[in-house]
Formats: structure tokens, C-alpha cells, sequence
């Protein structure tokens, strides 16, 4: 999943990265508004981590959101009756 997508949609997305930085709160994310730079120092800040721990933290989590994306595009057709 580009980060464009996770942008564009960032109300969708604020959840999942609510639950994956429990640190962050409701007004920094929306403060955020998708933007990966600034998502990457709020995390930075919050934990206590270095910029490459944070990008592999964020990589981790787009991956995750493409999996998340891609079972729920899946096709699910009914066996028979």
C-alpha cells in the first residue's frame, strides 16, 4: 500500500495506528493527518527510538494495512448446496 492511499485515507487509518503506537494520542494523530514525516518524529518522540528503528516500524505497518487490504478484497464464493 503507498503512503498516498494511507494519506488520502487517513480517518480510516488512524485507528490501526492508534493501536500500533499506543502512545500517540487522538490529537496528535489528527494533527498528523497522514503525513509520514511527521507520523515518523511523533513516534520518534513518543518512544524514545532512532529514525531507522521508526522507518522499520513503519514499514512493518504498511505492510501490515496491504495484508489487511488485500483479505478484505478478496472474493469469497459459496460452495454448493
Amino acid at each position: 500500500m503507498n503512503w498516498d492511499r494511507i494519506e488520502g485515507n487517513w480517518k480510516q487509518f488512524k485507528g490501526n495506528a492508534l493501536q500500533q503506537w499506543g502512545r500517540l494520542t487522538d490529537d496528535q494523530l489528527d494533527v498528523i493527518a497522514g503525513k509520514r514525516d511527521v507520523l515518523l518524529g511523533r513516534i520518534q518522540e513518543a518512544y524514545g527510538i532512532s529514525k531507522d528503528e521508526g522507518e522499520k516500524q513503519l514499514a512493518a505497518w504498511q505492510e501490515r494495512l496491504q495484508e489487511l487490504g488485500s483479505s478484505s478484497e478478496t472474493t469469497v464464493i459459496p460452495g454448493p448446496k
